[in-house]
């Protein structure tokens, strides 16, 4: 994986963002960065790093120096007003969140999991691009594993509050994709709907309460677990092209993400932005979609 020179993603990243403006989106260059460039930036004066992980009581037993523990919770809505579950918050509350957690407009956020939270962390990507921070936002490639394999230093204890940032609310709308946009897209050329769960939920093999079995019809699979190597890594980029190609996925096509309430989906969105194609996330996902037993579902275990 090509990783942007130290010198030429400082450049890239804007020095000051004008208020309510939203920015672009990431690219192969600026999406992930790994170990040895973050060991460098650690005393950027701009650079924000977030630590994900399930409890802060995990985080201060080890986390990368300056790191902040970010609740993961406050990156959605725990319910939305039509009862769906980890649905994005309003761009206001959204820019109030983040800026507690010392983010501004200029910021450069590096995201990464204490362990075993790759899809939550692809949450919280997606939550920033949704913000117009895209772009200056990136996960470590490999995350505290990482870290901690090469041996460099941890800090432990809770990490001091930060100061709050200055973050102006802003909302990309080209992020999410809401029902009726993935109803008559079905079978619409140039648009491919991919679902992010494991090939046996996705077949029917496998169901969860509450959520019709099988998959969306006419979506393909890629399960969000297979974008990573056995150390957690992102896989090399000819190896994510042929996922997204043996997934029907052509040149050019629009992909749409979705799981069972757009967790999964949001990893493997970020890889689809980072494979450089327009990418949405159908947030309701199959929580909205199995509300609606109108809507096409196919269970290929039950057609054997």
């Amino acid at each position: 994986m090509r990783i942007l020179p130290i010198a030429a993603l400082c450049v890239m990243l804007p020095a000051a963002m004008p208020a309510a403006t939203c920015g672009g989106h990431g690219t192969r260059e600026s999406m992930f960065v790994s170990t040895e460039w973050l060991a460098a930036h650690l005393r950027d004066p701009k650079l924000v790093i977030l630590a994900l992980g399930s409890s802060a009581a995990e985080f201060e037993e080890g986390h990368i120096p300056g790191s902040i523990y970010f609740e993961y919770r406050d990156s959605n809505r725990e319910t939305s007003a039509a009862g769906l579950r980890v649905e994005l918050p309003p761009a206001d509350v959204l820019a109030r969140t983040f800026a507690r957690y010392g983010v501004s407009s200029d910021s450069h956020v590096v995201l990464y999991y204490l362990k075993d939270m790759w899809t939550q962390t692809g949450r919280v990507y997606m939550t920033l691009d949704a913000m117009g921070l895209g772009a200056q936002t990136s996960l470590l490639d490999g995350a505290l594993p990482a870290w901690k394999a090469e041996g460099r230093p941890l800090a432990t204890g809770a990490a001091p509050p930060p100061a709050p940032g200055r973050l102006e609310p802003c909302r990309r709308d080209d992020v999410i994709a809401d029902l009726e946009f993935v109803k008559s897209h079905l079978s619409t050329p140039g648009v491919r709907i991919l679902d992010a769960r494991d090939p046996k939920v996705y077949r029917g093999e496998v169901e969860r309460p509450g959520f019709r079995a099988g998959h969306i019809a006419g979506a393909g699979n890629i399960y969000q677990g297979a974008l990573l190597d056995d150390r957690g890594k992102l896989k090399p980029v000819p190896e994510l092209e042929k996922m997204f190609r043996d997934a029907g996925v052509r040149p050019g096509d629009r992909v749409v993400t979705y799981c069972f309430i757009g967790q999964q989906a949001s990893a493997l969105y970020t890889v689809a932005r980072y494979l450089g194609y327009d990418a949405r996330l159908y947030d309701g996902s199959m929580d909205e979609w199995s509300k609606h037993p109108e809507l096409p579902v196919e269970n290929p275990s039950k057609a054997q």
